[in-house]
């Protein structure tokens, strides 16, 4: 193809090759800050001052609401708090509300986000959470070993040192809607790998898998 700017063609090469510095500085940027939150030694006096924000939404306790429209947070991995609060900062994670939470003039700096991740992961995760009908367990049970328990965990507890989040107890119409989600594209921040596995399932496996880790306790207790 022989350059000519009136091409469309051209015209969108252009933009591309403006467009991938850009792209390359924000995951660097995202990477950075990330580094930064997980070597800070967090203040959890500050951390507590700095969720009153949170507690608008996900409740006083971290529980959110039991319809899944606001996660439970509370007793998460402070590694995971810190990944998601960085994603949407940076665009690698998308919810209006929590883009807003998430920006410089709530959450100034590395630090904050150190601050608020471990008090997060500090609050009680003995809390209730929406479960879905209890028809389709067994079905959910065998799915989650096939394709989520390496990772997750056979109690759905997670990993900290790999921010793995504990999905245990998570509001069931929450975890039905992230995998849709994931699935669908909007949640950049899922791994290529992660999306393939997720689109491996049907209708009823998700519901199935959604309502199984809902009533999972993270403990094994």
């Amino acid at each position: 193809m022989r350059w000519n700017e009136t091409d469309p063609r051209c015209s969108a090469l252009a933009m591309l090759v403006l467009l991938i510095p850009l792209a390359a500085r924000a995951v660097s940027g995202a990477q950075q800050e990330l580094s930064e939150a997980r070597l800070a030694q967090p203040s959890l006096d500050r951390g507590a001052e700095l969720f009153r924000t949170c507690a608008g939404c996900h409740g006083e306790g971290g529980g959110g609401t039991l319809d899944g429209a606001v996660p439970r947070i509370a007793g998460q991995h402070a590694t995971v708090i810190q990944k998601q609060l960085v994603d949407y900062r940076y665009d690698r994670r998308w919810d209006l509300r929590m883009e807003y939470v998430a920006d410089r003039h709530r959450l100034r700096d590395a630090q904050a986000i150190a601050d608020v991740a471990a008090y997060i992961g500090r609050l009680n995760g003995e809390l209730p959470h929406g479960e879905g009908d209890g028809r389709s367990l067994q079905l959910g049970a065998e799915r989650y070993a096939a394709l989520c328990r390496d990772c997750h965990g056979a109690h759905g507890q997670g990993d900290d040192a790999r921010a793995i989040p504990q999905i245990a107890a998570q509001h069931y119409e929450y975890l039905r809607r992230q995998i849709y989600d994931a699935v669908d594209g909007r949640r950049p921040n899922f791994s290529p790998a992660h999306i393939r596995l997720l689109a491996r399932l049907d209708h009823e496996d998700i519901q199935a898998i959604a309502d199984y880790v809902s009533r999972l306790d993270g403990g094994g207790g």
